[in-house]
């Protein structure tokens, strides 16, 4: 009676681990598919940046954005997360950057007012 108990165990755990097993292989066979579509898709990007980037050097692709409205699109941003960032609050951020800029403008006035000698009418003397 106990070898029949232990024989029907063991049927019962062989008939399991099969199942198992065989569910296992169903998804290993589906991931491995995901997983060639998904190397296939990255290799297939990575190969249209490097292309795009060669022909960025050789200056044949003029359709992106010029180096100066990418810096200025790089301060922008950086300003931005700056300013979210800021240890001070919004309202004293935003009265430094007030500050800031009418300092900035009257130093633009003023420079520009030096620069500008008093008008003779003649012409180099």
């Amino acid at each position: 009676m106990r070898m029949r108990k232990e024989k029907l165990l063991w049927n019962v755990l062989l008939g399991t681990s099969v199942y198992l097993l065989d569910s296992l292989r169903a998804r290993l066979a589906e991931g491995a598919e995901d997983l060639t579509d998904r190397a296939r898709d990255t290799y297939g990007e990575a190969s249209r940046r490097v292309s795009r980037a060669s022909n960025v050097i050789r200056g044949e692709d003029h359709s992106g954005l010029s180096t100066a409205a990418a810096l200025l699109i790089g301060v922008g941003v950086g300003v931005g997360v700056g300013m979210l960032l800021a240890p001070a609050s919004g309202e004293e951020t935003r009265g430094t950057i007030s500050n800031k800029v009418q300092e900035f403008g009257g130093r633009m006035r003023d420079k520009f007012s030096e620069g500008q000698a008093p008008s003779t009418g003649t012409y180099g003397t």
